[in-house]
């Protein structure tokens, strides 16, 4: 098990080190009969501390096939609150110039999920749904010039991960951790899976290096 650990911990370090994993930002989209509600940040990626508007399109279909128009005066008789962990905020909603397009202004202060709540009822029809929006970033991803503190996030989790390998390759010499198979097959396995986690630390500490 230990050696199937490293293998995924090391492909993790790899994608890491080298800016494989990036988070991807859209609009959601839920349908609730008739009404297609679409919800987002009006700025991608949002950013803690950053003035945003949080922008909603309601929709209906069109008088011809595959045509739609916006829903107007939704807010009347409709709710909207933002919801971030336990804290809440019912929204000022204003109504863009374009039909069936709204947005309210709001900072966000804190990074992470945020949901939009929508409760009440559009032209007879329930409403009664939550709807994540992207996720607030630091400010880092618009950071320019990088500030001192950057990369003290990815510094302190290479040392957790250095720690975690340092504690394995000490029970596969202690035995601790046992690793028993025909010709030593497990044991080379193990081997190779601390080359690979022991590689993509070196080469996330390389690309740290040259991100300073």
């Amino acid at each position: 098990m230990i050696s199937v650990k490293l293998v995924i911990f090391g492909i993790i370090g790899l994608l890491f080190s080298i800016g494989m994993i990036a988070p991807s930002f859209a609009h959601t989209t839920i349908h609730v009969e008739q009404y297609e509600i679409e919800a987002g940040w009006a700025i991608e990626p949002p950013v803690v501390g950053i003035r945003n508007d949080l922008v909603l399109k309601i929709t209906e279909p069109g008088e011809t096939e595959g045509s739609y128009k916006g829903v107007t005066s939704v807010f009347k008789a409709t709710d909207v609150t933002i919801l971030f962990g336990g804290a809440t905020k019912k929204l000022d909603i204003n109504s863009d110039v374009r039909p069936g397009y709204y947005f309210s202004s709001i900072i966000p202060t804190k990074t992470g999920t945020y949901m939009i709540e929508l409760n009440g009822d559009i032209r007879g029809t329930l409403i009664d749904i939550k709807i994540p929006v992207e996720d607030v970033e630091p400010t880092a991803v618009l950071d320019f010039p990088p500030t001192s503190s950057e990369g003290t996030a990815d510094i302190a989790a290479l040392k957790n991960a250095i720690s975690s390998l340092q504690q394995d390759v000490s029970k596969l010499q202690s035995g601790e951790t046992k690793v028993t198979s025909n010709d030593g097959a497990a044991y080379d396995f193990a081997i190779f899976g601390l080359s690979i986690a022991a590689a993509a630390i070196i080469l996330a500490i390389v690309a740290l290096i040259k991100r300073k």
